[in-house]
C-alpha cells in the first residue's frame, strides 16, 4: 500500500528508483534561531537573523484557510492557538522512496498540555556539525494547508522530498542535522539527520516540501 508520503511525492516527474536510509531517533535540541521557510509561493518571511549555529534563519510562515481539521482529520473549533516551537517535539520519519526521489516526514508532536493549531508549512534547511546551512533553501510544494488540531500527544507532518543524488547526478553533502521550524514560529527544532547524502547544488538540488497533515505520515 502506498502511504500517504508517497502520495506527495507523485507530483514531482522523476523516473528512476531511489535507496532507502533510515533517520535517527535523537531527541531534537530547541534553537534560538530558526532554518530557513521554504520559498517559492509567493509568501516572503516576516523578518531575518542569524542563529547561533552559523546558519542564516528567518521566520517560517504558513498560510492558512478557513477551515479547521482536528488531528484526527475530523472538523473542530477554532478556539485554540497556534502551537509554539517551546510545546513541540521534531522528529525525522523513514524514508519512503520512489520514482527518483527520496521522501522523509518531518513530524512535530504536541508536547505540551494545551490543544493548539498547526497551519501551513514548516521551514527546514540541513546543516553542518557547526551549523552551516548545506544547500539552498527548500520550495514549496502546491497544496491547501488547513489548520489542524492537535490535542497533547498529537502530531502533524509535512513531507520533505528531494532528488536522488544518484539518479540526478547532484552534488552531495552529509548533514550533521536538519533544522525544523513550526510554521508562523521563529525558534527551530534540530534533530540529528541519518537519512544519508543529500543533494546540496547541481542538477535537480531543490527540496521541496509540503503543507502539515494530520499524523505521522507512516
Amino acid at each position: 500500500m502506498v502511504s500517504a508520503l508517497g502520495a506527495v511525492a507523485a507530483l514531482s516527474l522523476l523516473t528512476a528508483c531511489g535507496g532507502q536510509h533510515g533517520t535517527s531517533g535523537t531527541a531534537p535540541q530547541k534553537l534560538p534561531g530558526t532554518a530557513q521557510p521554504a520559498t517559492g509561493d509567493g509568501t516572503s518571511a516576516d523578518g531575518s537573523s542569524k542563529d547561533t549555529s552559523g546558519g542564516t534563519t528567518a521566520a517560517s510562515t504558513g498560510s492558512s484557510d478557513s477551515g479547521s481539521k482536528s488531528s484526527t482529520g475530523s472538523t473542530g473549533g477554532g478556539t485554540s492557538s497556534r502551537c509554539h516551537t517551546s510545546e513541540l517535539r521534531a522528529s525525522v520519519g523513514a524514508n519512503n522512496p520512489g520514482a527518483g526521489q527520496e521522501n522523509f516526514p518531518l513530524v512535530l508532536t504536541n508536547g505540551s498540555g494545551r490543544t493548539c493549531t498547526i497551519d501551513g508549512y514548516p521551514g527546514a534547511a540541513f546543516v553542518d556539525a557547526s551549523g552551516k546551512q548545506l544547500g539552498s533553501d527548500p520550495q514549496r510544494s502546491a497544496g491547501s494547508p488547513a489548520k489542524i488540531t492537535l490535542a497533547p500527544g498529537r502530531s502533524a507532518w509535512a513531507g520533505l522530498t528531494f532528488s536522488n543524488p544518484e539518479v540526478s547526478g547532484a552534488k552531495t553533502a552529509k548533514p550533521a542535522a536538519i533544522l525544523i521550524t513550526p510554521p508562523d514560529e521563529r525558534d527551530s527544532l534540530k534533530v540529528t539527520w541519518s537519512g544519508g547524502p543529500v543533494p546540496v547544488s547541481g542538477n535537480s538540488s531543490t527540496a521541496r516540501l509540503s503543507v502539515f497533515q494530520a499524523g505521522t505520515g507512516a
